[in-house]
């Protein structure tokens, strides 16, 4: 009787794939998703925040004292923090990325080990099934060349390096004849795909459009400097969902050069604002009390977030992380006063985004992802979710909606 492997997957979408490309490598074990039946553990670990390593090491205590499984180490965290947590003796192993389509040589080990392999890696794996999933997840490309000076991600994902397009094609067309119709692109930056092989983001949307079965197409985060011309040819296909997710990270243009950034305000502006004249949602990446965000910043910084046609939010306070220049920069801000700022925030983004699916009252293109309580629950063309009640199992597939409630928390309809 085979050993039973339990994934637990922290953080990013691209981490999400890592563990599909470890499921469908697997060979000499089964996978369970009831953690209680495992025999072993991998944990697939993100390093972004202090947060996050808090987060890992938690799980890890909680798989310590509720079984005797066997835990391994992967990820991102992999770097920062596994050859500490080999060392207390709270994991047996730990792999890096590059390692994971060996997932059955590294769970066959005898020994301890720590083998984080090289930040050069292409994945190989073609993922034709996503366990638990409606939406398929598809790494395009891995690493980043920007150097933000808060962020580690480059020194523990490596360069930017593209995927093999004819890989990814071969993988939609699986993935399309096996069911899914909507496709996630994922990376470390997504939007730098193509750089080094003669291809671009937009291209390959082109041609990933065309094969029988994709219906819908969602990016990654992307930065405003990747809305290239080329891109903005593609903005009226209706295979484009209709939300766009492009990292800013600030508002303040003085704080955007303390974090080393590449964006400009006055134009991140100028393109949020031809988006939404285009009907789309918008979403961007924030970070409060980065080193240097003085008062003044900070109340600067909220008068253009005010400005912009924002509907989404993926915000988090700073977290230092130790070898990057952010780490020694001055003044600090008070992790409270962070937090404070952060809530700030996320008030604004939230009463634009009730604004938008107030102002909207179109038809809501629906895939229904999965079931809670008494409603079933999906997300929308731009990205919004909505509660569905129906005496129809409707989970995994595709609704239309055209007379729906919007409340502040959600939008409600019946079919």
């Amino acid at each position: 009787m085979k050993k039973k492997v339990y994934f637990k997957t922290f953080g990013c979408r691209t981490n999400l794939y890592d563990s599909q490309v470890m499921m469908s490598s697997l060979k000499g074990y089964d996978i369970t998703e009831d953690e209680s039946e495992a025999d072993v553990v991998v944990i697939n670990s993100c390093t972004v925040t202090n947060g996050a390593d808090s987060h890992v090491r938690s799980y890890i205590s909680q798989v310590e004292n509720s079984s005797e499984a066997k835990i391994f180490l992967t990820g991102c965290g992999a770097h920062t923090k596994g050859e500490g947590l080999l060392e207390q003796g709270r994991v047996f192993g730990v792999f890096g990325q590059s390692e994971k389509e060996k997932i059955d040589e590294m769970l066959n080990k005898e020994e301890s080990f720590y083998e984080l392999g090289d930040l050069n890696h292409i994945d190989e794996s073609v993922v034709d099934d996503f366990i638990g999933k409606s939406r398929a997840f598809i790494k395009i490309q891995e690493g980043c060349n920007f150097r933000c000076s808060y962020c580690i991600i480059p020194h523990v994902r490596g360069d930017a390096r593209s995927m093999s397009e004819e890989k990814i094609l071969e993988q939609i067309r699986r993935l399309a004849a096996n069911g899914f119709g909507e496709f996630i692109l994922t990376g470390t930056n997504v939007g730098s795909y193509g750089q080094r092989t003669d291809s671009s983001i937009a291209a390959l949307m082109k041609k990933m459009s065309g094969i029988r079965g994709v219906r819908r197409i969602r990016l990654g985060s992307v930065e405003p400097i990747q809305i290239t011309d080329e891109f903005k040819e593609i903005l009226g296909e209706p295979w484009l969902e209709r939300h766009l997710h492009i990292a800013l990270q600030h508002t303040s243009p003085q704080m955007l050069k303390f974090m080393n950034r590449r964006n400009v305000y006055k134009q991140d502006k100028e393109l949020f604002e031809l988006l939404s004249s285009k009907g789309f949602a918008i979403g961007t990446d924030f970070i409060t009390g980065h080193p240097g965000e003085s008062k003044e910043l900070w109340d600067e910084a909220m008068r253009n977030v005010r400005d912009l046609p924002l509907t989404h939010l993926h915000a988090f306070t700073y977290s230092k992380r130790d070898g990057t220049p952010s780490a020694t920069m001055k003044p600090e801000v008070n992790g409270k006063v962070a937090k404070e700022r952060l809530h700030e925030l996320e008030e604004i983004v939230k009463a634009k985004n009730f604004e938008f699916r107030a102002a909207f009252g179109g038809e809501l293109n629906v895939l229904i992802e999965s079931q809670k309580d008494d409603y079933f629950v999906g997300y929308d063309q731009h990205f919004n979710k909505i509660l569905v009640k129906s005496d129809e199992d409707l989970v995994g597939n595709w609704i239309n909606i055209n007379k729906y409630e919007v409340k502040e928390e959600s939008n409600y309809g019946r079919v």
